[in-house]
């Protein structure tokens, strides 16, 4: 049964794009291709035939997912953003609004720059840059490079 579907992903990967999306179309019994990205498209197939020959996760597993991206959502920072209820009505906490583009604290920034290795390490309020303690990315790029740098555009982030 494997080898039929490593034949399948296999025969895939030398397969036109009109063709691959036919064959999205009938594994997801859709009536229209959600892109024309062919890459994209091999790797939802494999994956559904891995999932209709094998099964896929237990219900176990994917109501703990959708916990852990409740609870820890590192994209929107939920964790970092409580709800907090005044006068009926949910509002976000005021008091301290991180950035939405800076990763969750204890999240190590890698950054290589002209042969050094950088490492900088996100805290609750600031960051953390070779066991200084800096207020923005931005301070660490001027340090770095002795020119003003958008902390966010020189880490990429």
């Amino acid at each position: 049964m494997e080898e039929n579907i490593l034949e399948q992903i296999q025969s895939l990967r030398n397969a036109t794009l009109p063709e691959i999306q036919k064959r999205y179309n009938e594994l997801f019994n859709v009536a229209e291709t959600p892109c024309a990205n062919k890459p994209y498209l091999i790797k939802k197939i494999a994956y559904k035939l891995q999932e209709m020959a094998d099964g896929g996760l237990s219900d176990e597993a994917k109501i703990r997912i959708i916990d852990l991206i409740e609870k820890y959502d590192p994209i929107n920072n939920k964790a970092l953003r409580p709800q907090v209820v005044s006068a009926g009505k949910n509002v976000v906490s005021i008091p301290f609004m991180r950035d939405k583009r800076l990763p969750i604290p204890g999240t190590v920034i890698h950054k290589k720059y002209k042969g050094q290795d950088i490492h900088v390490k996100v805290l609750d309020k600031g960051f953390e840059y070779k066991d200084k303690y800096y207020r923005s990315l931005t301070a660490i790029a001027f340090e770095l490079t002795g020119a003003h740098w958008n902390g966010f555009s020189f880490f990429n982030l």
